[in-house]
Parts: structure tokens; C-alpha cells; sequence
């Protein structure tokens, strides 16, 4: 039975407490119990919050026990990116800097998943304060992708993903800057949904780049996806951004979805996301999707957004520039570490700065501040940052052109499938360029899904497909996505993840 919970979908999980077929105590335990067995290998989690995350299945088995009414994913348990302040459990954003912080305030977020009566299971892996793209520069050390342990699970999110692929939570959080919740769904074969910039509150994250940072969703399935994004979502007074007004119904259109039916919907395919630098195997396979999604009804076009080619350059203008000036209060002074520099007896609080930073940064975190910090310095600023917000307005207008045409947009996740570990660790701008297709969707605000497209002829590993949508419209991604998941799970006879090579039933 504990096996075999650890395999059922969220949703299948919040039927089945329900119906008192298990209990939530018999969830969380499996789930304890599996990372156990598989987290050494994988090492996708950085702090186990056992104690707490039975304390609260106990809460809903009584509640459930005495016939209360409770939030639909009430029991079902979940696994937390660690850039999201959590109060009581350790906080690293995978740094050295943070090392033993431990928050005394919730993130809104997490406030949303506790009072969904949610067992948090613990905080997941992830490159340092998320700056990257394969969760190798965390300060703790890398997370392997559960379909090959040689393997990236994707980053900054790795840890999030990978937990979904090795079966150690059915569900995670995760944050979008670039592509850092998309691009790990893709290389792990499971879904992950960037929604539109500010439906989901920013309060409590840990920032990097401020107006690029979105939290969403990661799940084994769009369902699944789409019954945490309903919980994530929703305006926050304690955070500026936080948009007002009606929110789609996302659960309703990733139902929708699954039955097939895409009968009126256009479909754009992106010209300048895909061609050369794509991996042959993730063409093959989103060329096959192409051809699902006309199956399914939808009139499939093809758009151009030339400003795109110009969005990696704009990118890593304006996330270096924010990232900067967002990490500067990371000063030894107020919390995290502090390292005393050697050889001096009565050092400066400039000095103590120094040598915490020296200490507690990384390399990556390093290159991206001192980068950010020239892009930002006298005399440079308009030639470069300010080049930079020109050419994300003209980015904006481009998806604006395009969905005047088109219902929703779609492009290959990622340009190739995972890569192996320490493949690309020398060479930050072939790092850089994984997310090449995911960063417009973060300039412009707009709301972004990946889900499992099958595996590539050339390593068997998985691709992603990646579904773009206009702002607000975040119910649109449901409604394609489902419809593609269930044409693929219908032709692979279930579900991606059940072919993985890596993950028997019991072990990695």
C-alpha cells in the first residue's frame, strides 16, 4: 500500500481521503518513508520536516473523522522550493550565505498550502538563490535527475522536479524567473506552470530578480497542477504586484481538457523558438504534439516574434542588474553567516561584509552581481539596462501581435534533453542558453506551461512542451495542456513517468 500511495496522483489522493480509503498519516508516512529510501541518490531535498508534516496529517484525519468540510487538497502532501521563507524551518535558497536561517513569518504562499491543510514535507533542493539552469550551484551540493542519475534534473528548481520523478511528494512549489520551474519539468518529465506574472503572491520569496519572479505549481499531471495553482493563487495586500479582480478557473479547464475536445482553438506555433540549436529528438517529438493537438481540433498557425532572438541578451541585462541590487542586503550584519576576515584584529563592518560574501556567495551568484553591478554603474546604465527594458517592451508586443491570432502559443520547453552533470559547469552561456525559450514568457508577464511531450530517440530521456497563453489567461494553458496529456497518455498506455528507467518501484 505505501508504495503504491506514493504513485497515485494528487487528485486521486484527495479522492481517496475522502472516501477514507487511507488516511492522511498513511500518505505522508509513505511519502516519508520513500525519501528515505531514494533521497540519498537523488538528493532533492535539503530539510526533512517529518514531525510537522504528520502533525498536520493527524489534523485532517480527525477533521475528516468528525465530518468537517475541508480544502479539497486538504491531507495530500507537498514539497517546498527552499527560496520561499517558511517559519520554522530552515531557509538556505541553497547558499552557504543562509546556512541555518530560519524564518519567524510564513511566505504567503506557504500560508496558502498550511491553511489548505497541506503536510509540507520539507524544502527542496536548488541552485543558489535560483541562478541557474541545471541545480548544480547549490551550495549543498548538486540533485540528479531520477530517469539518469548522471543527469541535471533542470534548474534552479531541480529539487522540485525531481522529487515529483522519484516519487518522493506528489506535489511542489516552485519559482519562474527565466524558466526555472519550466525547463526542470521538462527534463524530468513532469508539469510545471509558470503562471501570469502576479497571480501568485511574491511576499515571502526569497527575491532574485524582482519584476521577473513568479511562484507556480510543479505536479506529475495538468490536473493535479492546476488543483495547487488554485490554491497558490489569489491578490495579497502584502504584496504590491499582486493583481486584483477575477481569476480563471483553472480546475475547470484542465477537466475540460482531458475530454479532447480543442474545437475552436488556434494554435501558434512560435518560428523563432525552434530550428537550429534544438535538439533533433525534441523536434521529433514536438513536431508529434503539433500533430496531436490538430487531431484534437485546434487550427495550428505559424507566428513570428522576431524580438525573441533578442530576449537571452535583454535577460541577463536585466535579471543581473535586479539580482544585484536584491542581494546587496546580504550584508552579515542582520542575519544569515558572518565570517570575520583573517589576520585582521579589529576589522570594519566593510571588511566583515567582504569576507561573509567571499565565504557565502558562489561563483554564479558572484558573476551575476558583479555583472549586474557594471550593468547598473554610472555612465552604463541606459547603454545597457536601460537597452535592455526597450527591447522587453518590444518583446511584449510581439506576444501581443501574436495573440491576436492565436489562442495560445507553443514552442519546445527546452532545446535539448538533460544534459549530463558538470557538462556545462565551464561554460555559463551554453548554461544560459537552456532557457532560451522559456525567458519571454517572464519579460512579457505572460503565463507558461511544460508538460511531458515522450522521450527522445537519441538518450531516452524526456522533452517538454511548452504552451504559452496571454496574460490572465492562465486557464488556457488547462485546457490545451490536459488535452494534449490525455491524446499522449492515451498512445503511451499511461502515464511518462511509469517508463522511467531509473525508478523500480521501490528504490532509485
Amino acid at each position: 500500500m505505501a508504495t503504491e500511495l506514493t504513485h497515485h496522483t494528487a487528485a486521486q489522493l484527495a479522492e481517496g481521503l475522502r472516501a477514507q480509503q487511507f488516511s492522511a498519516v498513511e500518505v505522508t508516512r509513505a511519502h516519508l518513508n520513500r525519501i528515505a529510501e531514494v533521497d540519498g541518490d537523488v538528493h532533492a531535498y535539503l530539510h526533512i520536516a517529518g514531525n510537522t508534516a504528520l502533525a498536520t496529517a493527524r489534523s485532517v484525519d480527525a477533521a475528516l473523522a468528525a465530518g468537517e468540510q475541508l480544502p479539497a487538497l486538504a491531507g495530500v502532501p507537498i514539497a517546498v522550493k527552499d527560496v520561499m521563507a517558511t517559519q520554522g524551518v530552515p531557509t538556505t535558497c541553497g547558499s552557504a550565505i543562509l546556512k541555518g536561517w530560519v524564518p519567524p513569518y510564513d511566505a504567503s504562499v506557504i500560508r496558502r498550502i498550511k491553511d489548505a491543510r497541506m503536510p509540507i514535507l520539507g524544502k527542496t533542493n536548488m541552485d543558489e538563490f535560483a541562478m541557474g539552469s541545471s541545480t548544480e550551484h547549490s551550495a549543498y551540493g548538486p540533485t540528479r535527475n531520477p530517469w539518469d542519475l548522471t543527469r541535471i534534473p533542470g534548474g534552479s528548481g531541480g529539487g522540485s522536479a525531481a522529487t515529483l520523478a522519484s516519487f518522493t511528494a506528489p506535489l511542489a512549489t516552485g519559482t519562474d524567473t527565466g524558466g526555472s520551474i519550466r525547463q526542470p519539468a521538462a527534463v524530468t518529465g513532469t508539469v510545471g506552470v509558470k503562471p501570469t506574472y502576479g497571480a501568485v503572491s511574491r511576499y515571502g520569496l526569497v527575491a532574485l530578480a524582482s519584476s521577473l519572479d513568479q511562484a507556480g505549481p510543479c505536479a506529475r499531471t495538468v490536473l493535479d497542477a492546476a488543483l495547487l495553482h488554485e490554491v497558490m493563487a489569489g491578490h495579497d495586500p502584502m504584496d504590491s504586484t499582486s493583481l486584483t479582480g477575477q481569476y480563471p478557473d483553472v480546475v475547470a479547464a484542465a477537466r475540460r481538457g482531458a475530454l479532447g475536445d480543442l474545437g475552436g482553438v488556434t494554435v501558434g506555433v512560435v518560428r523563432e523558438l525552434g530550428g537550429d540549436g534544438y535538439q533533433a529528438g525534441v523536434r521529433q517529438r514536438f513536431d508529434e504534439a503539433v500533430d496531436l493537438l490538430t487531431a484534437a481540433g485546434a487550427k495550428v498557425v505559424e507566428v513570428s516574434c522576431p524580438s525573441f532572438t533578442a530576449a537571452l541578451g535583454a535577460y541577463y541585462l536585466i535579471l543581473p542588474s535586479e539580482a544585484s541590487s536584491n542581494l546587496a542586503k546580504f550584508d552579515a550584519m542582520r542575519y544569515g553567516i558572518r565570517v570575520y576576515p583573517k589576520g585582521v584584529d579589529d576589522p570594519t563592518a566593510e571588511q566583515v561584509m567582504a569576507a561573509t560574501r567571499e565565504v557565502g556567495f558562489g561563483a554564479e551568484v558572484k558573476r551575476r552581481i558583479i555583472l549586474g553591478t557594471y550593468a547598473l554603474s554610472s555612465g552604463y546604465y541606459d547603454a545597457y539596462y536601460g537597452s535592455a527594458q526597450k527591447v522587453r517592451t518590444l518583446i511584449q508586443r510581439d506576444f501581443a501581435a501574436a495573440f491576436e491570432v492565436a489562442d495560445v502559443l507553443i514552442s519546445p520547453t527546452s532545446p535539448t534533453t538533460a544534459f549530463p552533470l558538470g557538462d556545462k559547469l565551464d561554460d555559463p552561456l551554453s548554461m544560459y542558453l537552456q532557457d532560451v525559450a522559456t525567458i519571454p514568457a517572464n519579460l512579457a508577464g505572460v503565463p507558461g506551461m511544460s508538460l511531458p511531450a515522450g522521450l527522445a530517440e537519441e538518450d531516452g530521456l524526456p522533452v517538454g512542451l511548452q504552451i504559452l497563453a496571454p496574460a490572465r489567461c492562465d486557464d488556457r494553458l488547462y485546457l490545451v495542456g490536459a488535452a494534449v496529456e490525455a491524446a499522449l497518455t492515451s498512445r503511451w498506455g499511461g502515464a511518462l513517468l511509469d517508463r522511467a528507467p531509473s525508478l523500480d518501484r521501490e528504490a532509485v
